[in-house]
């Protein structure tokens, strides 16, 4: 049986998201060909797993759920819920958002929200960038500006000259235009494919913007208000854990999971008010997901998220633990919705060949 003890974050200024310094023993069953299947993941770990699709479909057979898992009967709210009597104020929505819901989110994340004025983890070392999507799907690359002869000539799509830290410069190019320059004498030419970029795109912040070094929030940093649509999404998912009052979205994180990345047991308490829930939704690969309790020592309840899927973790449950181990993607276990069966448009299909083996999850705030 694996020591199930919570993963150390490594101390570092970057965000939650972290690759969680695992233990050997862990880091290898969790990357064990023995998990490609449900139940050797069950077996390894010493004890069932939550798998809320799963209970919905008991639920609707027999009107029963298992030991301990609640299910919620909430007039003004179209969506099964679920709760665990072991940690109050944890809900679990399964299947909360449609295939079509579902790809526009994969869009959103990956075309809108990685836009200034939201920074990215691309901020650090190259500043604000904009239409990475867009240069990654053109194969543009990414060259420090000045470093470059005179006659640089920006990318037509988006006409910007990125300005990072330090007063470097940084521009899109065509690898051919690129070809076409000469580094300046004793200077390297630094270059970044876009489509690296991309791959290497580890978060996004909305709304009031996060300072990480300083954990809380940075009000005079430049900011866009969430998007309605997205607002308003989850206003609705937030019912369950509001009784009788309004979620008011103020903060979002896009955190991109790719295969081997995991995401140590940490808190998210530094909203104003912990009563107000967390909103978290998960697209794309299905995951791993651990709810601990109010100390590192609780043995963490471990549970499968489906894309589509929605968390709350509102009141008691904002003082647990929780984290994410695994992320499956191998075509066996994966369980990514069947986009390229409704989204056939050739300008959609690559949306579809990334969710394929990559994660996304937004996590919505009210932060006062």
């Amino acid at each position: 049986m694996i020591d199930f003890s919570w993963p150390k974050a490594i101390n570092t200024p970057q965000p939650q998201w972290v690759t969680a310094n695992l233990s050997k023993e862990m880091r290898i069953e969790l990357n064990s060909e023995r998990l490609r299947s449900d139940t050797n993941f069950s077996r390894q770990f010493g004890a069932p797993y939550l798998d809320f699709r799963k209970i919905l479909d008991l639920f609707d057979e027999t009107g029963t759920t298992p030991p301990g898992i609640i299910k919620l009967e909430q007039e003004q709210f179209d969506r099964p819920v679920f709760t665990i009597a072991e940690r109050p104020g944890f809900f679990f929505i399964p299947g909360a958002l449609s295939m079509e819901d579902q790809f526009l989110w994969i869009k959103e994340s990956l075309v809108t929200f990685p836009q200034p004025p939201n920074r990215t983890n691309h901020n650090a070392f190259y500043g604000s960038i904009h239409n990475l999507w867009s240069a990654a799907q053109n194969q543009k690359v990414l060259v420090e500006a000045g470093n470059l002869n005179a006659g640089v000539k920006s990318d037509s799509q988006s006409n910007t000259i990125i300005k990072g830290p330090n007063e470097s410069s940084w521009v899109f190019m065509d690898e051919k235009d690129l070809k076409e320059k000469i580094a300046k004498p004793g200077f390297p030419l630094k270059t970044i494919a876009a489509s690296m970029l991309l791959r290497k795109l580890r978060w996004a912040t909305l709304g009031l913007q996060f300072d990480w070094s300083e954990r809380n929030y940075d009000v005079s940093l430049p900011h866009a208000k969430i998007p309605d649509a997205l607002s308003r999404l989850a206003k609705e998912l937030a019912m369950p854990a509001m009784e009788n009052a309004e979620f008011c979205a103020e903060a979002a994180i896009i955190n991109y999971f790719a295969s081997d990345d995991m995401l140590g047991g940490h808190l998210d308490d530094m909203e104003a008010d912990l009563s107000k829930p967390i909103v978290s939704i998960s697209l794309g690969c299905k995951a791993v997901f651990l709810l601990g309790g109010e100390s590192r020592q609780d043995p963490p309840i471990a549970m499968f998220l489906r894309s589509g899927d929605a968390v709350l973790m509102s009141g008691p449950a904002r003082q647990c633990f929780h984290g994410v181990p695994r992320i499956f993607t191998d075509p066996e276990n994966c369980d990514v919705p069947a986009f390229q069966s409704k989204f056939l448009d050739s300008s959609e299909a690559s949306f579809v060949d990334y969710i394929k083996g990559l994660r996304i999850n937004i996590n919505i705030r009210q932060v006062y």
